[in-house]
């Protein structure tokens, strides 16, 4: 199990080998990110369980998923118009600015805390589920140099449909199928776990 993991997160982090560190001026940033204020809110706290919080979130992450909606990799109607007329150095400075806020925490669900948190930390060896700890810290923080998301404080609703698109294969820009690989063998009751454990994560 463990060599599964440590496989599937060198893999990954190969990928990101020729992504520099994000360079971006998170001052220029603020200004930059006016528009996306109106979804994600204007410290990246959206209010809207849909909208994903973007505050404290991994600035590498965030503009792969940037370029990736631009591209057409991931995909999103409303991203994909939003991020048309950005410039790599746009994404860049949004990105840093994001990444400077500090993002608030929910609470999980304590019926579904002893599920989730089995998962998250130790993950299911009987069905080969890895760890989710492995890549996103034990406190849900992520880790930024491999480009892995923060989950920490997340809208549960938000994850939970990001864990169901990989698991159906709707989302597909994941690294080397990691996220596709972990969540095909989970059901809708462990993911609605993992979903809302991660909100109260910090």
């Amino acid at each position: 199990m463990k060599k599964i993991v440590i496989a599937l997160i060198s893999t990954f982090i190969v990928s990101f080998s020729s992504i520099s560190l994000a360079q971006g001026d998170a001052a220029a940033g603020q200004a930059k990110s006016a528009l996306c204020a109106t979804c994600h809110g204007a410290d990246g706290n959206s209010q809207l369980a849909i909208n994903p919080k973007l505050a404290g979130q991994n600035a590498i992450y965030m503009v792969k998923q940037l370029k990736d909606f631009k591209s057409g990799a991931r995909p999103g109607a409303t991203m994909s118009a939003m991020v048309l007329s950005l410039s790599d150095q746009d994404m860049e400075d949004i990105a840093a600015w994001y990444a400077s806020q500090q993002r608030t925490v929910q609470g999980a669900d304590p019926e579904s805390l002893e599920l989730a948190q089995s998962l998250y930390r130790a993950g299911n060896s009987e069905i080969a589920v890895a760890a989710c700890s492995a890549c996103h810290s034990p406190t849900g923080k992520g880790n930024a140099q491999a480009g892995f998301p923060a989950l920490s404080g997340q809208h549960p609703e938000y994850t939970l449909q990001q864990l169901k698109d990989f698991r159906a294969g709707v989302r597909q820009n994941d690294g080397s199928s990691m996220m596709r690989t972990v969540v095909e063998r989970l059901t809708d009751k462990e993911l609605e776990a993992l979903a809302s454990y991660v909100s109260g994560l910090n």
